[in-house]
């Protein structure tokens, strides 16, 4: 599966909320003994991450990951505020599958829309001086993919068509579409989709919005404790079947 971490607006709290989530992934895919690669990482200026991407290999990857598809939300006391005032950060998780082959999703070359662009290093600096960042956006859906890391240009378009095609697919799976002809503009996972609510202060408390399951050890959940929201939200679907 295909895991990809997006700090929502406001500023640095939210970039250390998305770079909190990608810790808690990489502990709970850690404690699994899952084989994880880096396809792109960007860093927040004073902290956090703005965004991340991973694939993740194992068994039922993505039938058991996607229970975290969606927008988390986190209620606490900024260490980044002066007032060290209660704040709400959001962070979009998107988790997408990843095809076999391309045979299993055709995309018309004339839907897409390719742009290269010289990759930012962090700080300023340029990652290198070529033109190896790729966006890629595919036309009939406005669906944008966008890779940039040390790799070489064909690479990274490479990882974003592999990206682009699983968004594709959950996409069809999400409008139940028959091709992606008949796919919708618009993100799947549009960060109007709160799935789970971690509040730190004045209480706190993980709560899956979709099953209602809660948790009150917030600190063991971001340690990658998420077993029992994810189980509970699989047996929530067998529940609607």
């Amino acid at each position: 599966a295909i895991i990809r971490i997006t700090a929502g607006a406001g500023g640095t709290e939210a970039m250390d909320w998305a770079g909190i989530l990608e810790r808690m992934y990489l502990r709970f895919f850690e404690k699994h003994g899952y084989e994880v690669e880096l396809i792109e990482h960007s860093t927040g200026e004073e902290a956090g991450i703005k965004t991340a991407v991973y694939e993740v290999y194992g068994p039922e990857m993505y039938g058991h990951l996607k229970s975290e598809h969606g927008v988390h939300r986190l209620v606490r006391l900024s260490p980044f505020n002066a007032d060290n005032l209660r704040q709400t950060s959001f962070s979009l998780v998107e988790v997408l599958p990843i095809l076999d082959s391309e045979d299993d999703l055709k995309i018309d070359e004339k839907d897409l829309r390719i742009d290269t662009y010289h990759a930012g290093g962090h700080g300023g600096q340029s990652v290198n001086t070529t033109n190896s960042a790729i966006r890629i956006t595919h036309l009939p859906t406005n669906t944008v993919v966008a890779i940039q890391n040390e790799r070489s240009q064909l690479q990274n378009r490479e990882k974003a068509m592999e990206i682009l095609r699983g968004k594709l697919l959950k996409m069809q799976q999400d409008q139940q579409a028959e091709s992606i002809n008949q796919l919708r503009a618009g993100e799947s996972a549009s960060w109007g989709q709160q799935i789970r609510n971690y509040v730190m202060q004045p209480y706190k408390l993980v709560k899956d919005t979709r099953t209602k399951y809660e948790e009150t050890d917030v600190d063991s959940v971001l340690d990658g404790k998420i077993d029992n929201f994810i189980d509970a939200y699989l047996e929530s679907l067998v529940g609607q079947k």
